[in-house]
């Protein structure tokens, strides 16, 4: 067989291949979500969602924009991304108590407590909700927080004459 002859015949085979797989993608039922395939609700839900189930909560605390927070809104770790959010506020003032609640599989709640300080007027307390959105690279790897709404709160002391909260 000449040279032309196989090229002629590799390309001819190829224009079939491509056109018998194009016929078969087409052809092929279309995929169902997973969500319609199993009975178990989805772990995911829509920051929107999150938002609607600590509203009450957030009543306490003034909300502080996330455009305004100068550190990175995503992480691995709940508790360090709540603390590098508010890194330069907290660092400034004595002791903090950190807890992390998860009401949800895929909803964290970072609470940091600021002990008054020498010069502070009333204890200060920061609250961050945080949803995950997926994992990184890897399968076995620490799921991707996001933070979606962060507030704080001045304790008023007891017995103070001046209320500052």
């Amino acid at each position: 067989m000449s040279a032309k002859f196989k090229l002629i015949a590799i390309v001819v085979i190829g224009i079939f291949a491509t056109a018998g797989t194009g016929l078969y993608m087409t052809q092929r039922p279309t995929a169902r979500p997973i969500s319609e395939i199993s009975n178990q609700p989805s772990v995911f839900t829509p920051a929107s969602a999150v938002e609607d189930i600590q509203a009450p909560e957030r009543n306490k605390y003034k909300a502080i924009p996330l455009e305004s927070i100068s550190s990175v809104l995503q992480g691995s770790d709940p508790a360090t991304l709540a603390l590098n959010t508010f890194d330069n506020v907290v660092s400034e003032r004595g002791t903090r108590k950190v807890e992390v609640v998860y009401p949800q599989p895929n909803q964290a709640l970072v609470t940091i407590t600021q002990d008054k300080a020498k010069f502070a007027a009333s204890p200060i307390k920061y609250r961050v909700e945080m949803a995950s959105f997926g994992r990184s690279l890897l399968v076995n790897s620490p799921p991707v927080w996001q933070i979606v709404w962060a507030g704080s709160q001045a304790q008023c002391l007891p017995g103070r004459r001046e209320r500052i909260c």
